[in-house]
């Protein structure tokens, strides 16, 4: 693993100022790569820029290992944030199993990487706020002031584009599947018999979808525009470094967020479409609570996301499963929340719970083993956990899907179905085409 230098020399230092808040897409052009962004509907916007610190880890441990550089980092730390929410934060993500950052789109990416931001902008209730840290020989308090006071120069007030005035959509020149129809037909039946034979109780099969872009990748303003179509689910961009790859996306599932000993999570699970009028959206709501097959898929993963939570909690209680609507689908969804017994790192739970039923399967070895024998792409990060770490092992992590990795002319999308055993391989590959709409109708170009 490559850490932070962990000896007792090893320091952070960590400034704060409020700023008047600059429009977001300009500070993310104003910002230096490698860029980061996060938003939770719970949670402050989040736009960082280059890297005080990063922590990178592979291999089974990699949780661990991550969680145990943060402590080496954070034990340091001579921190004036000025409000909670600009406080210093590892922002980052894993990869969905072992070896699974191999193939292409993923090559610049580890298997677990957080970065410590040097320039943090944080878009709060109270405010907006700019925080600079330092680590190492960097650390110097005077130097550090003086950079936060640059930085605030440079940085507020600046205005943005009209939404008129935007770049548009860069379009897409060519589309690339790397499973067939046929194939997919295949692979879904297989798994099928082995879930009626008793070998799988679920799994989640997923592909990829491989675009090159007939214009450059707007990056910013495609965060705009999912930020203004998504506002309920989370949001992220990861920069792995200065090479143009970028992985994001906007997705409506929660793994875990901690704060104290309290846990949220959720399970989702369970989808259709959106209607075309109000009535025909009512209906295929009531049609989505009354199936059995949909039904049966997340109450598997609400008893499984229950079961993984009991070792470390006091109590657990879930609230009524309900639909939840997105842009362009519907799910089923069920609160949980948790309160633990004793104090735990957020990466603690993350692990425990990663990968959740809802996109890996049960029994999880199982679901993993047809996982990597059937699809012919390496996952990545996709469907992993994303989000932030702070000094106090707090945390929240959403699972990354509707998703995409993209460089400044290509683009590969994600996405996946869960598989219980009176699936159709017809009305599963017509869901996986759903579930690539909130990423692809932002690359396609405007009409």
């Amino acid at each position: 693993m490559e850490r932070v230098r962990s000896s007792p020399a090893t320091t952070l230092v960590s400034r704060t100022a409020g700023i008047d808040a600059p429009a977001f897409a300009a500070a993310f052009d104003a910002l230096s790569a490698p860029r980061t962004m996060w938003n939770a509907p719970d949670d402050a916007l989040v736009l960082a820029s280059g890297a005080a610190a990063t922590l990178t880890a592979s291999g089974p441990d990699r949780f661990a290992e991550i969680r145990a550089g943060a402590d080496d980092l954070f034990d340091s730390g001579d921190v004036h944030a000025g409000t909670e929410a600009a406080r210093p934060r590892l922002f980052g993500g894993f990869a969905f199993h072992e070896g699974g950052c191999e193939g292409d789109p993923w090559g610049p990416f580890p298997e677990a990487r957080f970065v410590l931001p040097r320039v943090q902008v944080t878009f709060a209730d109270n405010g907006a706020w700019l925080t600079v840290n330092a680590v190492g020989d960097d650390a110097d308090p005077d130097a550090v002031e003086e950079r936060l006071a640059e930085e605030r120069d440079r940085l507020s007030g600046l205005a943005g584009l009209s939404t008129g005035d935007r770049p548009p959509r860069p379009g897409i020149a060519a589309t690339r599947r790397t499973t067939s129809r046929e194939a997919w037909r295949e692979s879904v039946e297989a798994a099928v018999d082995r879930i009626r034979g008793g070998d799988l109780q679920k799994v989640v099969l997923a592909q990829a979808l491989e675009t090159d872009l007939a214009a450059e990748f707007p990056r910013a303003a495609t965060l705009d525009r999912l930020a203004e179509k998504y506002p309920d689910c989370h949001r992220y961009y990861f920069e792995p470094d200065a090479g143009g790859s970028a992985f994001f996306g906007a997705t409506p599932e929660r793994l875990v967020a901690l704060r104290g000993r309290t846990v949220e999570t959720d399970a989702l699970a369970g989808t259709t479409g959106r209607g075309e009028t109000p009535a025909e959206d009512e209906w295929l709501a009531q049609e989505l609570l009354d199936d059995a097959k949909n039904v049966h898929e997340h109450e598997l993963v609400a008893e499984t996301v229950r079961e993984q939570l009991e070792p470390f909690a006091a109590s657990i209680s879930a609230g009524e499963r309900r639909v939840r609507r997105l842009a362009t689908v519907q799910h089923l969804h069920t609160p949980i929340t948790a309160e633990l017994s004793a104090d735990r790192h957020v990466l603690e739970l993350v692990e425990a719970l990663h990968p959740t039923p809802a996109v890996g399967g049960l029994p999880p070895d199982r679901a993993l083993e047809t996982i990597h024998d059937t699809e012919p792409f390496d996952r990545g990060w996709y469907a992993a956990p994303v989000g932030w770490i702070d000094a106090a092992g707090n945390g929240a992590f959403a699972v990354a899907i509707r998703s995409a990795v993209a460089t400044p002319s290509r683009a590969t999308l994600f996405a996946g179905v869960g598989l219980v055993a009176d699936s159709d391989p017809d009305r599963e590959w017509d869901e996986v085409q759903l579930k690539y709409r909130p990423i692809l109708d932002e690359l396609e170009g405007d009409d």
